[in-house]
């Protein structure tokens, strides 16, 4: 059995368990000449050596190899590992310290901050963190770890849940997983689970196995100028269509793109279109929430329509070059727009969905101009 001193985000109750894969008692503790500061750029803090200063933290008794194991993995991704302190009153306990020279101290670290600013996203990427333990080294999902809380993001939003007013009320109890794995895990992932759920009549299905491509929550975004009566459509290359075969997968589109984890769908909006464009935009519409293919990926869309000025000067070339986005944007008169869609040039649903929807309003949206 091994006493643990925990100063930085495993202070948050919910995390720790969720690290640990069960709840523990902790006691507040203090361990002199130490102070804590956030990791400069980084969503976690960090310990270090401080003549005269107090590191606050709580103290865990009694943990097992298991558990050890568990703490081992998930701060050894960050580069951390343990040594032995002696905290106040005399107690001797391990804490976990950065390697040196990986991380920079920032400002002071302030755990309530921590958790109004990152915890709840962070608590929900633990468990996708923790499925990894046995699976990849340390160092490959440390590689992950900005894509990983664009999921735990994810997860959070999804857990705010939508209407239920015609389809049935799911219950924990509905779904047992029996496996997950995880056989693809880069830049997007693939997440593999043996499951059963409870049918309509009742009785539980048998096991089955599905798989799921996982690239986090998006957003998109149809500028529309209300005076001119245009849109505009950005043009780039999109693996999807290639991988299909499709012999042009040069897509028209609106603008679009992740949501990042400690971002709105609002704000990845009007971040994307002027990454993407060069615009600024007015005026953000709410289109519609969705799933754009619930049979095969966990991706959640948010649409907009934005109100922008857009004269012919406002189309160009766009993207960001570090992200190797290649992105030529088209000034296009509503009447265009909606004979792509007609003719299936406009080949992809956001678009399709964001013309109707501006077809229902646009008599609205220009009286107001």
């Amino acid at each position: 059995m091994t006493d643990f001193f925990f100063y930085g985000t495993l202070r948050h109750a919910p995390l720790l368990d969720r690290v640990l894969g069960r709840q523990v008692d902790r006691t507040p503790a203090r361990l002199d000449g130490f102070a804590v500061s956030w990791a400069e750029g980084q969503p976690f803090p960090m310990i270090e050596q401080r003549p005269g200063a107090v590191a606050e933290g709580i103290l865990v008794h009694g943990l097992t190899d298991a558990d050890v194991a568990r703490l081992d993995f998930y701060e050894g991704c960050f580069d951390y590992s343990t040594t032995e302190v002696v905290v106040q009153g005399g107690a001797c306990a391990r804490v976990y310290m950065p390697a040196l020279g990986v991380w920079s101290p920032g400002a002071p670290f302030v755990l309530a901050d921590w958790v109004a600013r990152f915890g709840p996203v962070v608590v929900a990427t633990a468990g996708d963190f923790m499925a990894q333990a046995g699976q990849r080294p340390a160092r490959d999902v440390l590689r992950r770890y900005g894509l990983m809380l664009v999921r735990g993001a994810s997860r959070v939003r999804a857990a705010l849940g939508l209407p239920e007013t015609q389809r049935r009320t799911a219950r924990p109890a509905d779904i047992d997983v029996i496996a997950r794995r995880d056989p693809y895990a880069y830049f997007f992932s693939v997440e593999e689970y043996d499951l059963r759920h409870t049918r309509f009549d009742g009785t539980m299905s048998d096991v089955m196995t599905r798989a799921v491509f996982v690239s986090g929550d998006a957003a998109t975004v149809l500028p529309y100028d209300p005076v001119r009566d245009v849109v505009m459509l950005i043009e780039q290359f999109r693996v999807g269509p290639f991988a299909r075969g499709d012999v042009n997968p040069w897509l028209l589109e609106p603008i679009a793109g992740r949501v990042d984890a400690n971002e709105t769908p609002e704000a990845c909006a009007r971040r994307e279109a002027v990454e993407e464009a060069g615009i600024a935009l007015r005026d953000l519409l709410p289109i519609a929430n969705y799933y754009p293919s619930p049979g095969a990926k966990a991706e959640f869309m948010y649409a907009f329509l934005g109100l922008a000025d857009l004269p012919e000067t406002a189309a160009g070339l766009g993207g960001l070059a570090e992200e190797a986005e290649d992105i030529r944007s088209h000034i296009v008169p509503f009447a265009r727009l909606m004979e792509l869609v007609a003719s299936g040039e406009a080949s992809n649903g956001p678009l399709i969905l964001s013309a109707y929807w501006l077809a229902a309003n646009r008599d609205r949206l220009r009286a107001h101009g």
